[in-house]
């Protein structure tokens, strides 16, 4: 129960804060949120991350179609059922269905969270995103993460119950 309540989540609280984006800038608009570190700016993306494949908006809805279909298909023999890769795997479900919901309603990505770096040397910045693509992120971040130390994050501590053939503990 726990990935589909916090995939639900995490596709709410995505579609949420791309409403309020919409309803309050116009394309193009942008506020700066903290000085020469985060502006919210608000930006139609018709292709993957970081405008990656734009244009090719009914392709992104295959992939992210047969995506979804493989962690909920594949889940359990590619991950553990340990917590953080229910969490993982929520997060991922849950990304790819809130810009899954935008590209088959809109026809694109609203991207509006823009981080800027070394903004007083220069004016680089990464490429605008949104919470879908940061749970998308952090969700396949912890699972590489499982899969570099196996044992650091839980993936391998699943506990299961005794069985009813199991012998009573003693307290020699």
């Amino acid at each position: 129960m726990l990935i589909l309540w916090l995939s639900f989540a995490i596709a709410f609280l995505d579609q949420a804060t791309k409403t309020l984006v919409q309803q309050r800038f116009h394309v193009g608009d942008y506020v700066q949120v903290i000085p020469r570190l985060l502006d919210f700016h608000y930006i139609r993306n018709t292709g993957a991350a970081w405008g990656m494949l734009a244009g090719f908006s009914h392709w992104l809805v295959l992939i992210s179609l047969v995506m979804l279909v493989v962690l909920v298909v594949f889940r359990r023999s590619i991950m553990t059922d340990s917590l953080v890769h229910r969490c993982a795997t929520a997060l991922m479900i849950g990304g790819i269905v809130g810009n899954l919901i935008d590209r088959v309603r809109l026809g694109y990505v609203v991207d509006f969270i823009d981080f800027y770096w070394l903004k007083r040397i220069s004016n680089h910045h990464f490429p605008a995103f949104n919470v879908a693509d940061s749970a998308i992120c952090v969700g396949v971040g912890l699972y590489i993460l499982t899969q570099i130390w196996p044992g650091q994050a839980g993936a391998d501590e699943v506990v299961e119950a005794p069985g009813p053939d199991a012998a009573p503990a003693t307290g020699d």
